[in-house]
């Protein structure tokens, strides 16, 4: 890939690697972390990545940088960073807060892979690739994510 190519990555792909990072890690500044140090590790071998190839690349990437930035906050004891999950609900009536809110009780590999298909539009084998998964396995996680999901919301709709 040639500077050229890796600017105009940047200008295309930057924003959707801060949504996925920070759907994932609810932190705007650890979010904008995640995408400089991503932008950071392509640009380090961007002569060996294929331009054709640069947003699944660029996605499996930030998907393992997140992995190991999750991993390094845990063990820190960092409590700013960390995210702590509580099984009290408040109920609120804004969507995208309740879905947020429901994303947040799934495991993170099927919200990664929720996140890539619903949000950015990734097809199964395209988030195989990202995620070191099998298309199978991927179609599975998917599949109970959004089961997980419709029973959190459905549950909700009962305290409401």
């Amino acid at each position: 890939m040639t500077p050229k190519e890796y600017n105009i990555a940047v200008d295309q792909f930057s924003d959707n690697i801060f949504r996925f990072a920070l759907k994932h890690l609810r932190n705007e500044m650890s979010a904008k972390d995640i995408v400089q140090e991503t932008f950071t590790k392509v640009w380090a071998k961007h002569e060996e990545v294929n331009a054709e190839k640069v947003k699944s690349y660029l996605f499996t990437t930030a998907y393992h940088t997140i992995i190991d930035w999750v991993k390094k906050e845990g063990r820190s004891g960092d409590i700013e960073n960390t995210q702590e999950r509580s099984a009290d609900v408040s109920i609120n009536h804004d969507v995208k807060e309740v879905l947020n809110e429901a994303l947040e009780t799934l495991p993170k590999i099927q919200k990664s892979v929720v996140l890539l298909r619903d949000y950015e539009g990734y097809n199964y084998a395209e988030i195989a690739d990202i995620t070191s998964l099998s298309e199978s396995q991927v179609k599975v996680y998917i599949f109970r994510a959004r089961k997980a999901l419709k029973e959190y919301i459905k549950r909700l709709d009962l305290v409401i």
